[in-house]
């Protein structure tokens, strides 16, 4: 019969003002951070594309681009257009040019074949104009 009875619940250890401190400060803290975590996570999400089509070296990165900013003013009804053309083969500019990645990009640490050339010939140009100052001396 005792296990029975009705006992006082309570539904928080925070009781009086210490109550109404915590729950303000709760309140604050989902009305500041939480739509800034928000914002955050929507806007990596929709520049995903964005990033997935410089690191393929797409040639038409800067369009992809555009359809990521416009798919955030339209609230991402165009994100999932600009995730299908970052993931797709440029068919029509690898006819029109003979490949399918854009060079132009600026990769860090790597260096395009015209670029190696350049420095081949800058370490050939110098190796002459040493030996021919070696030479007049």
């Amino acid at each position: 019969m005792l296990f029975a009875a009705p006992t006082h619940a309570h539904a928080s250890m925070f009781q009086g003002e210490t109550l109404d401190s915590v729950a303000n400060g709760i309140a604050w803290i989902v009305l500041i951070i939480a739509p800034i975590i928000g914002i955050t996570v929507f806007w990596l999400v929709h520049i995903l594309p964005e990033k997935i089509a410089h690191n393929k070296k797409h040639p038409q990165t800067k369009a992809i681009q555009c359809v990521c900013l416009l798919s955030l003013v339209f609230g991402g009804m165009l994100w999932p257009f600009a995730w299908l053309w970052a993931y797709s083969k440029p068919v029509l500019y690898k006819l029109a040019y003979g490949t399918d990645v854009d060079e132009s990009l600026g990769h860090p640490g790597t260096e395009t074949k015209e670029e190696v050339e350049v420095a081949k010939l800058r370490a050939r140009v110098a190796e002459l104009e040493s030996q021919a100052k070696g030479g007049e001396a």
